[in-house]
């Protein structure tokens, strides 16, 4: 379950953040997860709800947006968003495509309250 590590880094992100904007809570966080990035949301999901008892993101809901792969063609031009495991292109049929988008983990989204809230 390397979900809890992932969830480690992105509470240095969050106390980092928290910090820099002087923040005494963060109240909501979305996490943008790409099908391809080897991270399972529910795993995530129960990273996030063990790991945040004691921190600043006590009581923070998560958000997880699942981002779709996205193909860029080369052959066409054309750009294809899949929800399945077929890697070519919808336009033209080619397998020469670049993933462009559904790769990466990334903390899109942190709120955050403030003493003066």
């Amino acid at each position: 379950m390397h979900e809890l590590s992932l969830v480690a880094s992105m509470f240095a992100i969050l106390e980092e953040q928290a910090r820099a904007h002087g923040a005494t809570r963060v109240t909501a966080v979305v996490l943008k997860v790409g099908v391809m990035s080897g991270a399972v949301p529910d795993l995530l999901e129960s990273a996030f709800e063990a790991y945040r008892k004691g921190t600043l993101a006590e009581g923070a809901r998560l958000e997880i947006v699942v981002v779709p792969v996205k193909l860029r063609c080369p052959d066409c031009g054309g750009s294809t968003v899949r929800e399945d495991t077929d890697f070519s292109c919808s336009a033209c049929g080619s397998r020469r495509v670049e993933i462009v988008e559904g790769r990466d983990l990334v903390v899109d989204k942190i709120e955050l309250e403030t003493d003066g809230a």
